[in-house]
């Protein structure tokens, strides 16, 4: 449901139409949990109003999002429409991509070793903390 100024939409909402979360309820939890910024500002009540121009930080996974509004939406539509909601002014996909990789030669086992111990999952773990 838009709000009484037809160019705001509910953050919760706004979150769900542009498939940052798989349901509502979802979005809903993570704002109320109080680790999202609105142009700063710490918040965690999910019925902010939304409004094109505003600057959402949040933690998703591992990765820290920083989302600029660009429209509101008036649906939640496939994967192409929900791109054209937002900017992603998150850090360069480069340096995400990097880690990833970098992480992945970590992981990776000799075929036939086996499941590994616990040794090795903590020297795994230290050594992707140091990245």
């Amino acid at each position: 449901m838009v709000t009484e100024d037809a160019r705001a939409l509910r953050l919760d909402k706004w979150l769900w139409y542009a498939r940052f979360f798989k349901t509502r309820a979802n979005a809903t939890r993570a704002i109320s949990s109080g680790r999202f910024r609105l142009d700063g500002e710490v918040m965690s009540k999910p019925h902010r109003a939304a409004v094109p121009g505003q600057v959402l930080t949040f933690l998703q996974g591992d990765r820290v999002r920083v989302i600029r509004i660009v429209e509101l939406g008036t649906r939640r539509g496939p994967a192409s429409e929900a791109i054209e909601l937002y900017e992603d002014l998150s850090p360069a996909a480069e340096t995400r991509r990097e880690t990833a990789a970098t992480a992945r030669e970590f992981e990776s086992r000799d075929a036939g070793a086996g499941r590994p111990t616990k040794r090795d999952r903590r020297v795994t773990q230290q050594l992707k903390d140091t990245l």
